[in-house]
């Protein structure tokens, strides 16, 4: 580097080098100054001025001195390096990767180099190549440990896994007896697990054991170890020794529901559905009974029974299970027994037990067959328990019965206004819940569970000002919506996402939902850092297991949800154009609320031109010694009016479709998306696919019926094809139908017949087979709304009605009959018949909800929309329930600001 200069200006280009890496970039700029008075072409000074001005975050500069240095000396290994340098630190890997490959071509045997491309290609999946660049690297570097390492991993990535053992094994031939060393122990017991796991992983089994056994005193992890040794015990079918040894690590950790699970499988009682014969559930029970007087401190010995237990023993284990928890006061017992409720008698049971117990506590002050009196926060937590019960069983009358007395039973308990707050929610009192949940925020300022939560209630309730400034009150100083951001706070980003697309603002909604798939990106990006410090550490293991993690990494619900979410957003941009939406929207608004809407732009636009000024000003001057700024960089477009201007959104809603379809294939809603996407964008092929996924996936789901009968109702009623491409597409679709059982030789209006027959109970079939009806046959209007009116809700006598109708059901119900059906009698009558069924929802207007004039919510709810401040004064305050509290009496705390914490 720099050997074209003169020793003094050799000299300085190494200090340009020096200074870069230590971050002084003024100190290397005046010395690249220096150099470039006398040779203002010398492309290599230009080349790392660039890469300095680059970390000054003067990004137009840097390119333009990176371009103009690779002009001037395209020759040079350092000009190319640079540039791939710079286009790495954007983020633009493809780019980078040429850049590499052409410094390469220049100075093949650049360790650096190839080390900054085989992180590149470690980071974009160029398996093949990372092989290719990691031999390399060791055929220059072989008394380098990394090297020998990066290569085994590389093989082991490019599923070559027994390639991966050869290397290890050859790497190991090269050490000494006495290797390694005290201070290397670590990472040497890391090299050595991971080569067992590889050997387990190409089914080695016996040489994996042996290898374990035969390097014991070398490893310093003996729980790895332990399980690792188990692991392999199990799959060579040597139960009576892996037993002994899931014992040995049992009593290390009693509470691994892991090892419970593999002694199962020792004994052949393991089952992945849960289901269990009669005779192996009388072996698992004695096993665990055994287990529980061994280890009799341990939770997960009582709890795992309770699963596979039936009847009269799973009434006896359960209550025994129960009781303890009760008395101590564990608030979270309800949501460790929750997965109980998807087996069909054990609701029963428990609420059987419960009652009981609240009765026994009540009269005698004991539970049932006990002479031990209970403390009186039994019966408080007792009632606790059965309130979340009737929740989950759909009985919110009983349930908010049973919270309302657990209330006055001692009001000073949080938890309890929590969960009032989750009843209300789901009786469909989105603004009761929302007050509820402020209620609990206000007795602990500094919780920042509670405040989360209270957060959610609110932007479920459509309260987003309140919300956000509810939500602030655990971020740092200064632009506290983009602390939310920086904190990749995910279920904030969905839930005002939603908010704001429920209030038709398509801007802000989107906003909302692209910063969930920019958080996953960041979180892709963050994997770069790993590929040099993993293999450095030899945290071999982890690493590889981080990259998996990575590579399904847009399968998990968040993204799923956002890109959905989404996804909607541009079909609903599709479908109404900004303009008209606007439109429309205005048109229906009332005088004050046009008033408001107008006042609520011009503030917008006051805020962006403020933000554009404090841009312009940050720009200007807010750069620190270092050259990076102090200021972050305002956002231009903080309501997403540009998102909502694009030309093109079916394009948009494809891109997030792809991920979807290659991340989320075996969900309903991503095939449901992709045919509404398709249909619009007359790609019938695709939607068809999409339709035979749904079919595949769930046939006999409503949206599945309503997707075939929309898709052949759609392409029976198109022109006869023209076109070669046409007809061939034509052609496809007549092959593949007597593929779809429920269209063979039948006719639509036959197979939308057929599906009603099979599910004549269900409110949601039924209301899409009318639908279809309506579709089919417009004129068939009132035989449709007859159809849906004609439903009943079957009604379970259990302590109380059982609604099997579903809150969210009857409200799609509502919007079918008032805006496809368009038929406002028929729907002001369901509204009226599910107001019955649902006192406390709002949106049917019960006789028990917050929008009643004499609802105590009433208040609260005004204040919340006009954005009042979510400190609440620590005085009286009335509850859902009537009750006054004073909340200076009971508050947990109570500090003027909750502590500086991530949200």
């Amino acid at each position: 580097m720099g050997a074209s200069l003169p020793p003094k200006e050799a000299n300085l280009f190494k200090l340009i080098v020096k200074s870069y890496e230590t971050k002084q970039y003024k100190k290397g700029l005046k010395a690249a100054d220096a150099i470039l008075k006398k040779f203002p072409s010398h492309g290599e000074t230009l080349s790392m001025k660039g890469l300095t001005l680059n970390c000054m975050d003067r990004k137009t500069e840097a390119y333009e001195l990176v371009r103009l240095g690779v002009k001037n000396d395209i020759k040079s290994h350092v000009c190319w390096h640079v540039f791939g340098l710079l286009y790495r630190s954007d983020r633009e890997y493809r780019e980078a990767i040429k850049c590499y490959r052409n410094a390469l071509r220049i100075d093949p045997e650049n360790l650096e180099i190839l080390r900054d491309l085989s992180l590149l290609q470690a980071q974009m999946r160029d398996l093949s190549g990372f092989v290719e660049t990691r031999q390399q690297l060791l055929t220059l570097k072989p008394n380098h440990r990394m090297n020998w390492i990066g290569f085994a991993v590389s093989q082991h990535l490019n599923s070559n896994a027994s390639k991966a053992v050869e290397i290890l094994e050859a790497f190991e031939g090269t050490l000494e007896d006495d290797y390694p060393p005290e201070n290397e122990l670590c990472e040497h017991t890391e090299m050595i697990l991971y080569k067992v796991s590889l050997l387990e992983e190409i089914g080695a089994f016996d040489k994996a054991l042996e290898e374990l056994h035969k390097k014991e005193p070398k490893i310093v992890d003996k729980l790895s170890y332990k399980e690792l040794e188990v692991s392999l015990l199990s799959k060579l079918g040597r139960p009576a020794e892996a037993d002994k040894l899931y014992r040995v690590l049992l009593s290390m950790n009693p509470d691994n529901y892991r090892y419970y699970e593999g002694l199962q499988k020792c004994f052949g009682l393991y089952s992945e559905s849960g289901q269990y014969s009669s005779d192996k559930i009388e072996k698992l029970n004695a096993l665990y009974q055994s287990l529980s007087e061994q280890y009799t401190r341990s939770s997960a010995v009582k709890r795992i029974p309770l699963d596979f237990l039936q009847d009269e023993s799973f009434k006896e284990a359960v209550a025994k299970y129960i009781k303890p928890l009760l008395t101590k006061g564990v608030p979270s017992l309800f949501s460790d027994l929750s997965s109980l409720y998807d087996h069909p008698r054990k609701p029963d049971i428990l609420e059987q037990v419960v009652v009981e117990m609240e009765h026994s506590i009540r009269t005698t002050g004991s539970y049932p067959g006990s002479d031990v009196k209970e403390p009186p926060s039994t019966l408080l937590w007792t009632l606790f328990f059965l309130a979340q019960h009737y929740d989950k069983r759909g009985q919110y009358d009983v349930a908010l019965g049973k919270i309302d007395e657990a209330i006055a039973h001692t009001p000073t308990v949080i938890d309890l206004y929590s969960v009032k707050s989750r009843i209300m929610k789901h009786a469909g009192d989105l603004t009761a819940a929302a007050a509820l949940a402020d209620e609990a925020r206000c007795m602990d300022l500094a919780d920042r569970y509670i405040n989360s939560e209270c957060v959610k209630r609110m932007l479920q309730a459509d309260q987003v000002t309140l919300a956000e400034k509810t939500a602030v009150l655990f971020t740092k100083e200064g632009d506290q919506i983009n602390n939310l951001h920086d904190m990749q706070c995910m279920w904030y980003d969905l839930a005002s996402g939603d908010s704001y697309f429920r209030q038709g603002d398509l801007g802000r909604a989107l906003k909302r939902f692209l910063a969930v798939e920019k958080h996953y990106t960041d979180i892709s990006e963050d994997q770069f850092d790993f590929h040099s410090y993993c293999l450095r550490k030899m945290t071999l293991r982890s690493y590889v297991d981080m990259l998996k993690f990575q590579d399904r990494l847009h399968s998990f619900p968040y993204f799923h949800k956002a890109a959905i979410r989404a996804i909607r957003c541009y079909l609903k941009l599709h479908d109404s154009p900004k303009s008209t939406a606007e439109e429309d929207g205005m048109s229906k608004m009332a005088p004050a609320q046009k008033k408001k809407m107008k006042k609520q732009k011009k503030a917008e636009e006051r805020a962006k031109k403020e933000a554009e000024s404090k841009s312009e000003e940050s720009t200007a001057s807010g750069v620190s010694k270092s050259g990076k700024k102090n200021v972050k960089p305002v956002d231009p477009d903080p309501h997403g009016q540009k998102l909502i201007q694009v030309e093109e959104p079916m394009a948009e809603a494809s891109k997030y479709l792809r991920l979807l379809q290659k991340h989320s294939p075996n969900s309903l809603e991503t095939h449901l998306v992709s045919f509404e996407v398709n249909m619009r964008k007359q790609k019938f092929l695709l939607a068809f696919q999409a339709v035979k996924q749904m079919l595949k996936l769930d046939a006999e789901n409503p949206d599945s019926h309503r997707s075939l009968i929309k898709f052949f109702l759609k392409t029976e009623s198109t022109s006869a094809p023209t076109t070669e491409a046409e007809k061939l597409r034509w052609s496809v679709l007549e092959a593949e139908r007597p593929s779809i059982s429920q269209l063979q030789n039948k006719s639509l209006v036959e197979v939308n017949e057929d599906f009603l027959g099979r599910h004549k109970d269900s409110l949601v079939h039924r209301a899409a087979y009318a639908e279809m009806l309506y579709l089919l046959d417009p004129s068939k209007k009132t035989e449709a709304i007859k159809i849906i009116e004609d439903s009943t809700s079957k009604v379970v006598q259990t302590n109380g009605a059982q609604i099997e109708w579903k809150l969210k059901d009857c409200i799609a119900v509502h919007k079918l009959l008032d805006t496809v059906l368009l038929d406002s009698e028929a729907a002001s009558r369901w509204k009226s018949r599910c107001a019955e069924y649902f006192p406390c929802s709002t949106y049917f207007e019960g006789k028990r909800s917050s929008v009643m004039p004499d609802s105590v919510y009433n208040s609260s709810r005004k204040s919340n929309e006009n954005g009042d401040t979510p400190n609440h004064p620590m005085g009286q305050t009335e509850l859902g329930d009537g009750q006054v509290m004073d909340k200076s009496k009971h508050s947990r705390a109570s500090p003027s600001q909750p502590e500086e914490a991530p949200f």
